[in-house]
This record gives structure tokens, C-alpha cells and sequence, in this order.
């Protein structure tokens, strides 16, 4: 079986598994415990810490390690907004965030009584332009994605940020996608909230972080003062460990992964010629997400064909697998009846896939759609 799922989740590398592994059997012990044991696992807690820090150029204090994305979404949002009510209750976002996001805003406003604007791509794309008309005084937060799970697109985040710096609201980027992937500096690019996912850059499942400025927020797990009192629970070293090992191998390789995966893509939509496509994806996306339509063939039905063929891909965000509802990132881009939204599928690449794989996805769909 070849993989091509990697915005779902990547594979674990050998020395992210080898770090979780010498916690697992050398270093068991609760960090917050003050005997040997516990005063061995604060300190590779506390040098995890640092080392995620020094990748996104922050203080070790605004790291929060969380058990994923979801979680660090959840935080950033509903921390936020709960916590500053008072000062106005308007919210910007895009219509194509991930679900973390928008059901957490849904809740807010069901819950709450927050008002969401949600912005829809125009030719394609978010502008700043659109955040600038949606803002009002009342906003007190903006969440916006770096790049889209679905199609790899990058939004503005740059521009949004510089927009922000004059205005009451906090700026939440979800950088799921593209944490591990292309440098991120978030005192550079003016945000208070940035989350992230182990296991989207080769680190383990159930592990994340959030970066938080320093900015109140309301904590939504309560119980021990872990994380400096922001979110309870016993941290989960053995993955912290694998996290920052594997965030310390993409940062060192961020360069040459994105060149080597630029060339995969090439490869890929070079092996198609001849073939009837289009691509969903702009011009200048992430090159490790595809989004790709075959015009008059059913998603389902080649997704289904190259799984028995030994190839693994998907229709879209695999945090909606199983489920007979479209993409709401392609209803977003193209309306809720356009037939891209049955005919497209996600193609998503790592550094772990080889040429000859690529090339050989690329014939077998030229294969099985060309019939």
C-alpha cells in the first residue's frame, strides 16, 4: 500500500518513535512530582519546551502543550472569546476552516450569543480586504488558518496580522497544515493564538501545542495547575517527546522537503498529461496538497478504485471521513451545487514518498480514469 493521505496524518519517523521510546522506559515519571523521578521528566519537559520555542522564535512560557489541534482550536477560541465578552462579542473567520473551528465558533454563538461572520473566498481566494469590511469595533477575535487542509491554500496571514495591530481583537491562526512545513514566527507575523499538530509532520497522534501570547484566556480543562495553571492534566510526555523531536527534524529540513515535494507534485500532474483535469488548488499553494476533479468521475468511486489498487488518498478532511456530507471548503470556493464537489479528491504528499510511487499514483489514475 502506497500512502498519499499525509494532511490526514503523516507517518511516525524513526527517531520521533526512538525520543517516545527512551521516555517510555527511562523517564516514566509524573513532572509534577518532586522526587527524582518527577524532577528528571520536568526537566525534559521544560527542554521540550524551550526547543519548540527556539523553532517558532518565542518565549518558553507561551507554549502549551495540548492533546492535538482540536484542542489548542478549542482553547484559543472559546478561552478567548469567554474570557473578553465584555469587550464586544463580533468574531471574523473563513468559511473554509477546519471543523475544530467552526464548530467551536457554532457553539459560541448558540451558547453565548456571539455574532460570526464568516467569509467566503472570492476567485478563489481570502483577502485582508474582506477581513478589513467584516471588522467592527465590537471584534475581539479573528481566526483565520495558514493553509488549508483540503486544498493547501495559504491565506494572509502576513497582511491580516499587519491589519490587526491597530484593533482591540486578538488574531487565532490555525497553522495545523502548515506548522513543520515553511517557517512560522508568530511575533513576526502579529498573532496571539497559534495552533499546531504533531502528527501532521511526522510526530505522534494526540499531541499538539498551542502558542499563546500574552493575552488572558479562560482555561477549559480545571483541575491541577499544570502548564502554568492554563490547562490541567498531566502532560503527555511521551509524546511531548516525539513532538519536539520530530518539530526539530522538519525545521531543520524545511528547505529541502519543500523543494523535494515541489518536484513530487510536478511529477505527479506530468504523469497525468493528456488527461481531462482541473485543480482546485491555487496556483501557489502548499505543493504537499493536491485537490484535484476528473470532470464526470465520482470521487467516491476512484477513491475506492485506488484503494484496491494499493493507493491511499481522500475526498477531503479526514475529520469528516465516513460521512456522506461534501466538502464545505470546495461549497465555499464554488457554491454547494458545483460538481467539483463530487469529482474532486485530496492528494497529499510528505517527504517520505518516493518518485517512482508518484509517478506510478499518476499512472494508475490516468489508467482507471482514461477507460
Amino acid at each position: 500500500m502506497i500512502y498519499f493521505d499525509n494532511a490526514a496524518t503523516t507517518p511516525l519517523t524513526p527517531s520521533a518513535a526512538q525520543a517516545m521510546t527512551g521516555v517510555m522506559t527511562d523517564i516514566f515519571g509524573n513532572p509534577s512530582s518532586i522526587h527524582s523521578y518527577g524532577r528528571a521528566a520536568n526537566k525534559l519537559l521544560r527542554e521540550c519546551r524551550q526547543s519548540v520555542a527556539q523553532v517558532f522564535e518565542v518565549p518558553a512560557r507561551n507554549i502549551i502543550f495540548t492533546s492535538g489541534g482540536t484542542e489548542s482550536n478549542n482553547t484559543a477560541l472559546k478561552g478567548y472569546a469567554l474570557a473578553h465578552q465584555a469587550q464586544g462579542k463580533h468574531i471574523i473567520s473563513t468559511a473554509i476552516e477546519h471543523h475544530s473551528v467552526l464548530n467551536s465558533l457554532h457553539y459560541l454563538e448558540k451558547r453565548f450569543g456571539f455574532q460570526v461572520t464568516y467569509l467566503n473566498p472570492i476567485d478563489g481566494r481570502i483577502s485582508v480586504q474582506q477581513v478589513k469590511d467584516a471588522l467592527r469595533e465590537d471584534t475581539i477575535l479573528v481566526s483565520v488558518m495558514f493553509a488549508n487542509n483540503e486544498t493547501g491554500d495559504l491565506l494572509p496571514i502576513e497582511e491580516i496580522g499587519n491589519l490587526l495591530k491597530e484593533h482591540q481583537a486578538a488574531f487565532h491562526v490555525d497553522a495545523v497544515q502548515a506548522a513543520g512545513k515553511i517557517p512560522i514566527h508568530p511575533k513576526d507575523l502579529n498573532i496571539d493564538f497559534l495552533s499546531a499538530s504533531a502528527h501532521k509532520f511526522h510526530g505522534p497522534k494526540g499531541v499538539g501545542l498551542l502558542y499563546a501570547d500574552n493575552v488572558h484566556f479562560d482555561s477549559l480543562l480545571h483541575g491541577g495547575e499544570q502548564e502554568e495553571k492554563r490547562r490541567a492534566s498531566t502532560e503527555n510526555l511521551i509524546g511531548i517527546a516525539g513532538l519536539t523531536q520530530a518539530l526539530i527534524d522538519a525545521q531543520a529540513h524545511l528547505k529541502d522537503h519543500l523543494e523535494y515535494v515541489a518536484k513530487l507534485k510536478r511529477l505527479f500532474l506530468e504523469g497525468l498529461e493528456g488527461l481531462d483535469y482541473y485543480l482546485n488548488s491555487n496556483e501557489d499553494a502548499l505543493p504537499y496538497v493536491i485537490n484535484i476533479g476528473f470532470p464526470a468521475y465520482n470521487n467516491g468511486i476512484l477513491l475506492t478504485q485506488l484503494d484496491l489498487a494499493g493507493f491511499a488518498i481522500s475526498t477531503g478532511s479526514a475529520c469528516t471521513a465516513g460521512t456522506v456530507d461534501p466538502s464545505h471548503v470546495l461549497a465555499a470556493k464554488y457554491g454547494a451545487g458545483s460538481h467539483r464537489l463530487q469529482e474532486s479528491v485530496r492528494i497529499s504528499f510528505s517527504d517520505l514518498n518516493k518518485p517512482d510511487e508518484t509517478k506510478a499514483l499518476a499512472a494508475k489514475i490516468k489508467e482507471i480514469v482514461g477507460k
